[in-house]
């Protein structure tokens, strides 16, 4: 399979990833499509944006924490900032609804 490499002209995705199983099967997914995509953990997301990845949109993976508990991991606000559509998954809505002044509750058993 040929490796796509990155070209200024082309679009680009990055996937920020929280930690979820399947991240690198979307990554797997998108380049299949011809879409040139990185995977970056959520804490080096800020570097790589500021780093000029410009991406064209952006990929919140799912991931196993919870943003009701303390500390959790959080997107990094130049993600939102950019202004491009972030598609947000499992853990990702999550932190999305939170930083973006939702709230995230827990289940109540029956």
């Amino acid at each position: 399979m040929a490796t796509l490499t990155p070209n200024p002209a082309h679009e680009r995705v990055l996937i920020v990833d929280f930690g979820s199983q399947v991240t690198q099967l979307i990554a797997r997914r998108l380049r299949e499509m011809g879409v040139y995509c990185e995977v970056h953990p959520y804490n080096r997301a800020e570097a790589i944006i500021a780093g000029g990845f410009n991406p064209k949109a952006i990929i919140f993976s799912g991931g196993p924490d919870s943003v009701t508990r303390q500390n959790s991991p959080r997107a990094p606000q130049a993600a939102f900032d950019l202004g491009v559509p972030i598609l947000a998954i499992c853990y990702g809505q999550q932190t999305m609804s939170v930083q973006m002044g939702g709230r995230v509750e827990g289940g109540h058993a029956r």
